[in-house]
């Protein structure tokens, strides 16, 4: 019997939200860091010097059918939610572009091969970033949390424009309603 949860069917009234930390509070104005992060679709983005608006939402991890999540995973406030999420802004990808964003992308600590198989079966229509060195995450001193001695990212949402900070979502909750607040601030505040 497969005792893997269902990665799509979350009751977030039985998941702890998060709190705000104040872990984000100096990021609005912040440059982002020029990296180059290995991407899904196999190039490597470096964010800072994209053109245009910028939608950069950051998870924790995404579960893999079959495999069970973190022991104590649905205990830490905002760590469950993330094939929600991913799944919310491809659902919503067409209107955020039609709103602005000339770029999506998700970004996670874990590695370009891992990601790829959930880009690939979430049929992602953006490529997910990987920041396995946690260079980006250092440079920005993104929020972020140990689970299984491994070191993650608190989730947080980033439009940057011309790679600069100037609007954070953060902390997020329900994760699958973040992308349609993110649309709504696009279209709030256009380019």
């Amino acid at each position: 019997m497969d005792n893997s949860p269902n990665l799509m069917a979350v009751d977030w009234t039985a998941i702890p939200p998060p709190h705000d930390d104040g872990a984000a509070r100096h990021l609005a104005g912040q440059t982002l860091p020029s990296l180059a992060l290995p991407a899904t679709d196999r190039s490597n983005i470096n964010l800072a010097e994209l053109p245009g608006r910028t939608v950069v939402f950051v998870f924790p991890k995404t579960g893999k059918p079959g495999t069970p999540l973190p022991v104590g995973w649905d205990s830490i406030p905002g760590a469950r939610g993330c094939t929600p999420q991913s799944c919310a802004f491809r659902d919503h990808f067409a209107e955020l572009i039609g709103a602005g964003a000339a770029h999506v992308f998700g970004l996670s600590a874990q590695d370009t091969d891992y990601q790829r198989e959930a880009a690939g079966r979430l049929h992602l229509p953006f490529a997910l970033l990987s920041d396995t060195e946690l260079k980006f995450t250092s440079a920005l001193k993104l929020p972020i949390f140990v689970a299984e001695g491994r070191t993650l990212l608190k989730r947080i949402t980033m439009v940057a424009d011309r790679g600069r900070i100037t609007k954070v979502f953060y902390p997020v909750f329900p994760p699958d309603q973040n992308a349609r607040t993110v649309l709504n601030w696009l279209k709030d505040n256009p380019v």
